[in-house]
Formats: C-alpha cells, sequence, structure tokens
C-alpha cells in the first residue's frame, strides 16, 4: 500500500502537470497554413522547432524538398529575423508559435506538431541547422524509406549525429553564409564517440527507452563524439528523428526520442552545422537568457574564451564522402535487407 506521502506528491505532480499544459495550450498561436493537413499515404510530415532560422532556410527547404518532403510544420518560438516571413512564401507549410521558454517548456513544444498535424502519419524531426542523410537517399527519397519501414513493421529510425567543421578555426568561419558553411564544413572526428546499449540502465533518459522495441542489438546510442574531446560535453548524438506517429506512440517527450516505438534494423546520419552561423554569440545569447537547461552553452564559451582561435580539426579529422563509407567506419549500422530494397528500387526506377 502506497503511503499518504507518496500519494500526496503523486497528487501534486498531476496538478503541476495540468497547469503546464494549460498554459502551454493558452500560449499557442496559429500563424499560417491549413488547422488541418491533407497527407497522402506514404507522405512524410516534416516538424522543425525554430527560432531565428531565417540563415538557414534557403537550403532548408531546397535540401528537404529534394528528398521528397512535401508538408513542413514548423512551430516557432519567437523568431525576429524574418523567419516567419520567409516559411510564408513557401506552398505546403504551417506555422504555430509558443513563446514559453524551451528551458521548461521543450517536450510540449516539440510533441504538438505532431499530436496535431502528424497523427497516424510518419513525421520526420529535424532542427534547422540538421541534414538528414541515409543510404540511397538520391535514389529513393523519403517514400522509398518511408516504405521499408512500413514494410519492415518498423514504427521509429534513429540516426547518429555527425558534428560537422571546417579546416579553419571557428572565428574565422563564424560570419560564413550557410551555403559557404555546407561547403567548407566537410570534416567530422568520431574517434570520441563513447556508445552504450540502447536500453543501457547508465543512459540518462533510459525510462523513456523502457518500451521502446529494439529489432537489432548493433543499434546503440552514441554520446561525446568531438564536442565531448574539445569541450567537456557529454552529449547525446543519438536520434529518433523519423517515427510513424501511430497508436501507442508518444512523439518526442525529450529531443533526442520518442516512445512506444519499435526501431529499425539500420541508423542513419545527421550531419550537424552546430558550429556555423558565429557559433560563439549564439551560445553567448543562450547564457545570457537562460534559455538551455544543460548547460553545453557555459562549456564551449569558457574553452572559446581559452582559445580565442579554437579549430576542431585535428588528425583525427575524416574528410565527408558519402554515407556509406560510415558503415565501415562502425558509426552506423547497415542492414542487408534495407540494402537489397535500396537496390530494387533503383533497379525499377532505371526501368
Amino acid at each position: 500500500m502506497k503511503s499518504p506521502l507518496h500519494l500526496f506528491r503523486r497528487a501534486r505532480q498531476r496538478l503541476h502537470d495540468a497547469r503546464r499544459r494549460a498554459r502551454f495550450a493558452k500560449s499557442l498561436q496559429h500563424l499560417h497554413g491549413p488547422q488541418k493537413l491533407d497527407v497522402a499515404p506514404g507522405d512524410v510530415v516534416l516538424i522543425a522547432l525554430v527560432r531565428d532560422g531565417a540563415y538557414y532556410l534557403d537550403r532548408f527547404f531546397a535540401y528537404y524538398r529534394a528528398m521528397g518532403v512535401r508538408h513542413f510544420v514548423f512551430i516557432d518560438n519567437g523568431s525576429s529575423d524574418g523567419t516567419i516571413a520567409r516559411i510564408m512564401e513557401e506552398p505546403g507549410t504551417v506555422i504555430d508559435q509558443s513563446l514559453l521558454p524551451l528551458s521548461e517548456y521543450e517536450d510540449l513544444i516539440r510533441q504538438y506538431p505532431a499530436q496535431k498535424y502528424g497523427q497516424n502519419r510518419w513525421c520526420l524531426y529535424v532542427d534547422m541547422d540538421e541534414i538528414f542523410d541515409f543510404e540511397g537517399r538520391k535514389d529513393i527519397g523519403i517514400h522509398g524509406l518511408a516504405r521499408y519501414l512500413q514494410t519492415q513493421g518498423y514504427t521509429a529510425l534513429v540516426a547518429q549525429m555527425l558534428e560537422m567543421f571546417p579546416k579553419a578555426s571557428l572565428a574565422e568561419t563564424a560570419k560564413l553564409t550557410y551555403p559557404q558553411a555546407l561547403r567548407d564544413f566537410l570534416y567530422f572526428d568520431i574517434s570520441a564517440v563513447r556508445r552504450l546499449d540502447y536500453h543501457s540502465p547508465d543512459i540518462p533518459f533510459s525510462a523513456l527507452l523502457a518500451n521502446n522495441e529494439l529489432s537489432n542489438d548493433a543499434v546503440k546510442f552514441a554520446f561525446g563524439g568531438v564536442r565531448g574531446k574539445v569541450f567537456g560535453e557529454d552529449c547525446c548524438l543519438t536520434k529518433h528523428p523519423l517515427i510513424f506517429n501511430g497508436p501507442g506512440v508518444m512523439p518526442a517527450p525529450h529531443p533526442h526520442l520518442s516512445c512506444g516505438v519499435k526501431v529499425a534494423d539500420f541508423t542513419a546520419v545527421i550531419k550537424h552545422y552546430k558550429f556555423a552561423n558565429d557559433p560563439t554569440a549564439r551560445d553567448a545569447q543562450s547564457l545570457a537568457t537562460g534559455d538551455l537547461a544543460h548547460g553545453e552553452d557555459a562549456k564551449r564559451l569558457a574553452v572559446v574564451g581559452q582559445t580565442p582561435d579554437l579549430s576542431l580539426f585535428s588528425l583525427d579529422a575524416r574528410r565527408w564522402n558519402r554515407v556509406e563509407l560510415l558503415y565501415r567506419a562502425g558509426f552506423l549500422v547497415p542492414s542487408e535487407t534495407y540494402s537489397a530494397h535500396v537496390a530494387a528500387l533503383r533497379t525499377e526506377g532505371a526501368a
């Protein structure tokens, strides 16, 4: 029998959660686009949390449209740089907005678009500085990828984040445009990646993964990487960007995962351009506003303050070539079944 104290704490937590959800609901504004999406079977709804993302938007739209994405749902957190006007110029876009602090409401802010626009649909969660990539992307696109997952009965695909950086110092490249950054940030370093089993109790948020079903034990959670090596960050590099938001699935209770999913037998990559767009200035701003709860911005600023000409490039750096080479490097997990699917669709397309 539970003690009165336990029951009191549980009731208090429920009241807190209810008030928090009510405040979030009150904060929401619909700024642009339809209230309900007409999504064809097999289509994917892209979901992006954005604040002042104008720097990325031209290339962001071009890349994901080329992949086959037709529906873009943005949840804005207070943009003031022309982001909203730029998104409104694009067909197939929706913008909702909540101005509540990200440090306290990020879970609800990320969950909302999938709950409103992505029920019983494939949802692709990406941030503005992320380039989601996978074997066969140019040949089969996002629809071919979703088709494989659907056929195999999977409801989530894991991707590992690859921090991209230039040969030059971060200070030298701080003012590059995003197209210039995509051209010059050609390197990555996976020498300091730490891996844990998917259901390891050592993962800080392991409780959220407990009901996820793994189809391949080779799929791991990764931490650290070059950010751990240089800045001492124990950042999580693993995400579940593509999910089918069906019955029993809880989308994005954490920025890196969803709950109640069956995870695919291979992994994709997210090329992460965190160090483009004057990262030191952005870290200083987020530290001043207290917008990020994890404290990683403070760690980076401390290191940059001691080494103003800091470069992430070292003898451990590798030059980006293609996704398949990350299989050989052990950073990603391949699947013979998926590779055969890609080959079959490639043959169909050539016929």
